[in-house]
């Protein structure tokens, strides 16, 4: 059997946002293989059944995939920039945030990107490494960029787990010995169940090796097979059952109903996501 004789072959590489409602799968523009002028128009029809008229055709399957790889790559490295700016800033006695909405005003040649715990789901870190991978492996060549980036998103977890330490010192308390940690947000986005290659694991075994044995915790997670088996599980979905926490870290975009359980607690808040509102008690990454 030949392709484009017996049967018609395409190619599209996954482009979706999992929790965006404001962009449904039909609004991203698909790269999409251009062999032969009668496959791409019958590639095109079909993608026409399931998206809008945002297509975009490449010379072949390669390109097309480095489209997809490219674009991972940049939102990559531009998370580790803006995670290792956020770092310095506060040691200099810069908020960071504020820098960030300020560029943000700007209309052109910049674009958004905030610090967080690090990096997760089913796209970051996997594609830049796959991609940094294949360089290396065909040409012999470091990708020095992509190492770079997963340098600083890999290490992000760590640098919370010493925030979590100073927030602790500067209540005069210790993570040795606390009966109840709150972390909140377990997932890689607020609303998709989704907690592959999340920062929040290595974060919270860090947290559990370095408290005392049957600590309790309380995370909102799914699903439970990537829970630390020492953690306990608390849902926090409304009405909220929870024990008040002795400190609580939140790492991801925040529900309207927990925010406002955690503002209530009036305990110690580190924000990794600018999620609550920077009271006296709430310190942002």
């Amino acid at each position: 059997m030949r392709a484009g004789a017996d049967f018609h072959l395409g190619y599209s590489p996954e482009r979706i946002d999992p929790g965006n409602a404001d962009l449904a799968p039909g609004e991203h523009a698909q790269g999409r293989l251009r062999r032969r002028r009668r496959l791409a128009r019958r590639g095109a029809g079909l993608l026409r059944r399931h998206r809008r008229d945002h297509r975009c055709r490449c010379r072949g399957t390669r390109e097309a995939e480095l489209t997809k790889l490219l674009e991972n790559t940049f939102r990559h490295v531009n998370i580790a920039l803006v995670n290792e700016l956020a770092m310095f800033a506060r040691d200099l006695g810069i908020d960071v945030w504020e820098a960030i909405d300020a560029a943000s005003t700007k209309p052109f040649g910049y674009m958004r990107f905030t610090p967080g715990p690090g990096v997760g789901g089913h796209c970051l870190p996997i594609d830049p490494s796959y991609l940094s991978w294949q360089v290396e492996r065909s040409l012999g060549q470091t990708f020095r960029f992509v190492e770079l980036a997963n340098d600083v998103n890999e290490h992000m977890p760590d640098y919370v787990v010493r925030r979590v330490q100073a927030l602790l010192n500067d209540q005069r308390k210790a993570v040795q010995g606390l009966d109840r940690c709150s972390c909140t947000d377990w997932p890689t986005r607020p609303t998709p169940r989704d907690a592959r290659e999340t920062p929040s694991r290595p974060i919270v075994d860090q947290l559990l090796r370095l408290g005392r044995r049957g600590a309790r915790w309380s995370t909102r997670t799914w699903p439970a097979a990537q829970f630390p088996d020492e953690a306990t599980a608390v849902s926090t979905a409304p009405p909220m059952t929870w024990p008040t926490p002795t400190w609580c870290s939140t790492w991801s975009t925040t529900t309207t109903s927990t925010a406002t359980a955690i503002a209530a607690s009036g305990v110690p808040v580190l924000d990794c996501r600018r999620a609550l509102s920077g009271d006296s008690d709430v310190q942002h990454l």
